[in-house]
């Protein structure tokens, strides 16, 4: 049986170092991610945007605005770790995030715009940093310490990730 949480696969832990190859891949991931969620959005009414990926989960609507949330979360998380000596980061309750009512109302092309814009920042962020730089750290109160390579990689696997909770939802329904 597929897992509908996890379209793509669960992120993968143990991947060491990535390579300057690797990295400008993941870099173009983050980079494409809002043209990727505007397109996997284009073709949906209001009803389909108010229906969940998956029994229990989140609609597509608390996707999309979940995606800026938790990207803006790591934009800041990247620049604290480059300005600072292993900061500890903080968390937030995505789940709660995702319940108030910017989440549950707004109209998705605000979260559109803000990705869009988000990542242009992001990126240009990204593609400036020396090889050390990715070896900085942050502490995760949950996950302990990360890397600024570990962390380019999931936030470019939690892009994709939700953006096949959508596509994947459109191909099951056939919409």
């Amino acid at each position: 049986m597929e897992d509908l949480r996890f379209p793509i696969g669960k992120f993968d832990k143990t991947k060491g170092p990535n390579t300057p190859d690797q990295r400008k891949q993941l870099i173009g991931d983050i980079a494409q991610m809002p043209e990727r969620l505007k397109q996997a959005l284009a073709c949906l009414n209001g009803k389909q945007l108010d229906t969940p990926y998956r029994e229990g989960g989140w609609t597509v609507r608390q996707v999309t605005h979940h995606l800026p949330d938790s990207h803006l979360n790591g934009y800041i998380r990247f620049k604290l770790a480059l300005t600072e000596d292993n900061p500890t980061i903080t968390t937030y309750n995505e789940a709660a995030w995702a319940e108030l009512a910017d989440s549950r109302v707004t109209p998705i092309d605000v979260s559109l715009a803000l990705a869009e814009n988000l990542h242009a920042r992001w990126v240009a962020l990204l593609r400036t940093l020396r090889p050390e730089d990715w070896e900085r750290t942050v502490v995760h109160p949950e996950h302990g310490v990360m890397s600024l390579d570990q962390m380019l990689g999931i936030y470019a696997w939690h892009g994709r990730h939700h953006v096949a909770h959508i596509t994947e939802l459109c191909r099951r329904n056939q919409w």
